[in-house]
């Protein structure tokens, strides 16, 4: 089965436009189309930027609650990786995202240029080439 690491962008994303791509990706994670792959970091990330209160004005703490919840009991809850990465980001704070996908062997989804700047050497896509290989394309 196909294995995926979500950038806490892109599971923002899902829930501010539930008609976007992201959300389509994460539809088709419900369908069983791949096996979503999060850390407790990831998931602090996620609570932690939900908390903002931009995000906060279109959320809603008791959402945003449940859908880090819903994730913790739904997507495989992998253990910390060790911080050895294949490549490094210029922003070293995603560092994390990098070795949990390498470690879990699964493929990186992000929005953030600078992890999809790494993409021509790493699994490191963005969420629409991320759809159209589930798709077979």
């Amino acid at each position: 089965m196909r294995r995926a690491v979500l950038d806490p962008n892109i599971l923002i994303s899902a829930l501010l436009s539930p008609r976007g791509a992201p959300a389509r990706l994460v539809a088709q994670w419900l369908a069983g189309e791949f096996e979503l792959v999060v850390s407790e970091r990831l998931l602090t990330e996620l609570e932690r930027a939900l908390a903002y209160p931009k995000l906060r004005a279109r959320v809603s703490a008791d959402h945003a609650t449940a859908f880090v919840e819903f994730l913790r009991e739904s997507a495989d809850v992998t253990a910390e990786p060790p911080e050895t990465l294949p490549a490094s980001s210029p922003d070293p704070g995603d560092d994390y995202l990098i070795a949990l996908a390498a470690a879990s062997r699964a493929a990186l989804v992000s929005g953030d240029r600078h992890l999809l700047g790494l993409g021509e050497r790493l699994p490191i896509l963005p969420v629409q080439a991320y759809l159209d290989v589930l798709a077979g394309s």
